[in-house]
């Protein structure tokens, strides 16, 4: 499972005035789409924070084609692209209810020990999910 699809719906504060998707909630979609591409693969951020690992975005970049619009059921495509010991990378592509791809995306995160705040490896049950891909 490369490919993950999560499905969300415009919310009317997510806007601006003129009911177009404000550009600081992309960001916003994008994490629902990794946490739910996660969740599909049995990897559970609050699991991995109980095991004392966090996962912050290090890199985040976005390319804006067509604004999403109040109301409209958008297609978030996660895609898993690499990982190493202490990162994962993702692309991402956002989708409206009509097929149009309306922006892309590519976040790349690190593992870290939390009590420490260094890069540490993933989890091993992570890692081991990843593995299989």
């Amino acid at each position: 499972m490369k490919i993950f699809d999560t499905n969300v719906r415009v919310r009317y504060a997510e806007t601006d005035k003129m009911g177009v998707v404000y550009h600081g909630n992309y960001a916003q979609y994008f994490e629902i789409g990794r946490v739910e591409w996660l969740r599909n693969l049995g990897v559970s951020y609050r699991k991995m924070e109980e095991l004392g690992v966090m996962l912050p975005v290090v890199s985040l970049s976005m390319n804006y084609k067509k604004g999403a619009k109040y109301d409209d059921n958008l297609t978030i495509r996660t895609i898993f692209k690499k990982a190493t010991a202490v990162k994962i990378e993702f692309d991402y592509e956002l989708y409206n209810q009509d097929g149009e791809l309306l922006t892309t995306a590519n976040s790349v995160l690190v593992f870290v020990n939390m009590q420490t705040g260094r890069p540490c490896a993933a989890p091993d049950y992570v890692s081991e999910r990843i593995k299989l891909l």
